[in-house]
């Protein structure tokens, strides 16, 4: 009977065949490793959750435990139908990423950590290999630095020391598993016999307490100590930046009855004017001032209440320089406050239809500018005005128009609400006093219409107070800007604060009852003044508030802004120039930190600060002289090259000269310096041992090191396959010496042993040149 051939295989059984004949996984076996690894992701996820205010730990830790410990007990097992159904679902995350990509092209971070949880859920599913066990301490990594760049506050931080103190063990028994260490999971001691008992046990823990607090304290150490050194060079690399998600599509444009400003600390007697709030603050007459919302953002501001607000934040700022955060300018005195003129006629600015960019107008302004980039989020709701730095050139808006009136202000649809981000691109320009001393006294007809308005009835009593305070100037003054500058000061250091300051009569007006009744008056009230005084020697000038920098915290590089925060200061004009402020509230700088305050080692100088704060006033100041002058002045040249460095292709090229420069001669000298340290320990050395030790260095040098765990007679017998005759007699002899003078204490002729290294010396020179 003849015999069919063998039906050939279909394609689904050969691939099955070769899955099956394909060697097996060495598979991970140590459930601590799994475990701790497992703990490092859980942190990652939670961490993620906490700095972007999410709820993905909700869904994901559950998950992701399950399929760990499904992972667990299907190790050993090839789970190729998984591994497909797996394939597709990362498929499906992929897609969803790319949607959720192009909804939040502003800002992609949330996007990436939302992406990165999703594979790892995936990916837990399937973790036999400690490769696999590794791609997930990445994961969790990841996560964390994605916590690290959402996060405004320090809420994570205590998932990073916590993320430590898993990592550092976990690394621990990584580091066991690469070199085929058996794993140990129960007790985690490794035991083994002392070396001078026969009868006692040492036993080892990779996670002996006091080495691993030892560690995370060290780390901790050198990771503050270089957090602290490292210089804050400002600057976005990317051109996309933060915004929040599009506001509600009806209340992204303005309509007739929300041109306004709308201000929650304000009465609602006004409502759908101007406040439209529900506070306790009127906008005339006596009041009191609202605990929550600073009374200046409003189309007409009230200066006759009194109270204090309750602290609380308000925004988190991100900005490449400090500065004070304008939000409106007054143009109009009304004799106990102030108001906009023509306040609802805005000028509506579309923004581009590809992104949340809106372009601003550019400075008018001869100074050099620089740009600087602010981040804005409001912690808690705030009122429809938009604050930024002087002068703005682009917005980045969650809203599909803005409103901008005749004096720079930039107005919102809707107010801000919590949670709102926003990016501002500003061209600050630099406050040159020399050459704002040139400003010429001619105005355009435009700001003497608007910025010189004052009350008849207060203007000379008024012009003739700032004379008198003008001529007590020791130096002449003969510039708008020297000028500017004395009244700030002369206001902020001859008139005081009055906490208790009493309402102002219906008809009493602000000005004069400060100069001439009170002496005095609250904060923003010296603000009022000042404007006045220039006003009334013809000196163009503005009432402008916003928020002041606020505190800077370091660890997350924002600035922390509370409502008291809040404050008005002087804007001064300058023909050619444009504005400029002067702050004249006691307490405060004359002039609010702007460009010239950009610390690139700032971090370091708040820790100085803190703690020359603890030391006497000689000891503090004669660091800080050291600090101002030396230490500065080094700082101040490492600023300045950096910015040579980086500020031209000529200066990279001589930044890589200076590099390899530098490289090259502190390889030299460290050579140098260990050569000398070397032979510093060889002279403390009893002259035996040093005669033995330079015999090994040399030995050494030539290619024939000793091993730490041979004895000098087993280096002896290695010594002769490697030498000639001669040469290995004379490292016998010289060793044999060693031996001969430590552990027998036999005296030796060193005189005859230095000849005879001075003959292996140079038996060695003359083999070399052999060679």
């Amino acid at each position: 009977m003849k015999n069919n051939p063998p039906k050939p295989l279909s394609l689904f059984e050969q691939f099955r065949q070769k899955i099956e004949a394909m060697p097996k996984l060495q598979t991970e076996e140590s459930l601590t490793l799994r475990i701790l690894v497992q703990g490092l992701v859980i942190i990652g996820i939670i961490a993620t959750d906490v700095a972007a205010q999410t709820q993905m730990s909700l869904w994901a830790i559950p998950l992701s435990i399950a399929g760990s410990t499904w992972s667990w007990y299907r190790r050993k097992h090839r789970n190729i139908t998984v591994k497909f159904f797996l394939a597709i679902a990362m498929l499906g995350v992929l897609f969803f990423f790319l949607i959720n990509l192009a909804q939040s092209l502003n800002d992609s971070r949330l996007a990436l950590g939302g992406l990165l949880v999703q594979l790892q859920v995936l990916h837990s599913f399937d973790l036999p290999r400690r490769k696999d066990l590794g791609y997930s301490m990445v994961i969790g990594l990841i996560l964390l630095g994605v916590a690290g760049t959402i996060s405004q506050t320090l809420a994570f931080a205590p998932w990073l020391l916590l993320f430590l103190g898993l990592a550092i063990p976990t690394l621990i028994l990584d580091y066991r598993s690469r070199l085929g260490l058996e794993a140990i999971d129960s007790s985690l001691n490794l035991p083994f016999r002392s070396p001078r008992a026969s009868n006692s046990v040492i036993t080892y823990s990779p996670f002996s307490l006091k080495k691993l607090g030892l560690i995370i304290g060290l780390t901790l150490v050198l990771g503050l100590t270089i957090f602290m050194l490292m210089p804050r060079f400002p600057g976005y690399q990317l051109q996309t930046f933060p915004v929040s998600s599009p506001l509600d599509a009806d209340s992204q444009k303005f309509n007739g009855q929300n041109n306004g400003i709308i201000n929650p600390g304000y009465t609602n007697k006004e409502q759908g004017k101007n406040s439209g709030g529900q506070g306790t603050s009127p906008t005339e007459g006596e009041g009191k001032l609202d605990n929550n919302y600073y009374y200046g953002f409003n189309t007409k501001i009230n200066q006759n209440l009194r109270g204090n607000m309750t602290p609380k934040i308000v925004m988190r700022v991100r900005s490449q320089a400090p500065g004070f955060w304008k939000a409106l300018s007054f143009d109009h005195y009304t004799g106990q406050g102030w108001e906009i003129s023509n306040d609802q006629d805005l000028n509506m600015i579309q923004r581009d239809p590809w992104s949340y960019k809106f372009f601003l107008s550019s400075p008018a302004t001869r100074m050099k500018t620089k740009q600087v980039i602010q981040s804005y989020t409001a912690v808690t709701d705030l009122p429809n005005v938009i604050p930024s730095l002087s002068i703005p050139n682009s917005l980045y808006f969650p809203a599909k128009e803005i409103g901008i009136d005749q004096r720079g202000n930039l107005r919102s649809p809707v107010g801000l609400i919590e949670g709102l981000t926003y990016t501002v691109i500003s061209e600050v320009p630099y406050r040159d006093r020399t050459i704002l001393r040139t400003s010429p006294y001619e105005y355009p007809e435009k700001i003497i219409k608007n910025y010189l308005q004052i009350p008849p009835e207060i203007e000379e009593k008024v012009r003739q107070k700032t004379l008198e305070l003008l001529a007590k100037s020791p130096n002449p003054i003969n510039s708008t800007y020297e000028a500017a500058l004395f009244l700030t000061q002369t206001v902020k250091q001859q008139y005081q604060i009055k906490p208790d300051l009493p309402f102002f009569d219906e008809n009493e007006d602000l000005v004069t009852a400060f100069l001439f009744k009170h002496e005095g008056g609250y904060p923003d009230h010296f603000s009022t003044v000042l404007t006045m005084m220039l006003r009334s020697i013809g000196i163009p000038a503005r009432l402008t508030v916003g928020f002041g920098q606020g505190k800077f915290n370091p660890f997350t590089g924002f600035y922390v802004v509370k409502n008291t925060d809040a404050y008005g200061l002087t804007e001064v004009y300058f023909t050619k120039f444009g504005w400029y402020s002067f702050d004249p509230i006691p307490g405060h700088e004359l002039i609010p930190p702007s460009l010239e305050e950009e610390q690139t080692f700032g971090v370091l100088k708040q820790f100085w600060n803190w703690i020359a704060s603890w030391l006497p006033s000689p000891v503090s100041s004669f660091f800080n002289i050291i600090w101002t002058q030396i230490i500065g002045g080094f700082i101040n040249i490492l600023v300045w090259l950096w910015r040579f460095i980086s500020g031209s292709l000529i200066g990279v090229f001589v930044g890589l000269f200076l590099g390899v420069g530098l490289g090259l001669l502190g390889w030299l000298g460290w050579g140098q310096l260990s050569k000398l340290g070397y032979y510093r320990r060889l002279a403390k050395l009893p002259p035996i041992v040093r005669l033995y030790q330079e015999m090994l260095e040399l030995l050494k040098s030539k290619g024939y090191p000793k091993h730490p765990a041979q004895t000098p007679l087993e280096y002896v017998e290695v010594s002769y396959q490697q030498h000639p005759q001669e040469q290995a007699a004379i490292i016998e002899e010289l060793s044999q010496a060693y031996v001969s003078w430590r552990y027998g204490e036999n005296s030796q002729n060193f005189d005859y042993l230095q000849q005879q290294f001075k003959a292996l010396v140079k038996s060695l020179k003359g083999r070399k040149s052999d060679e």
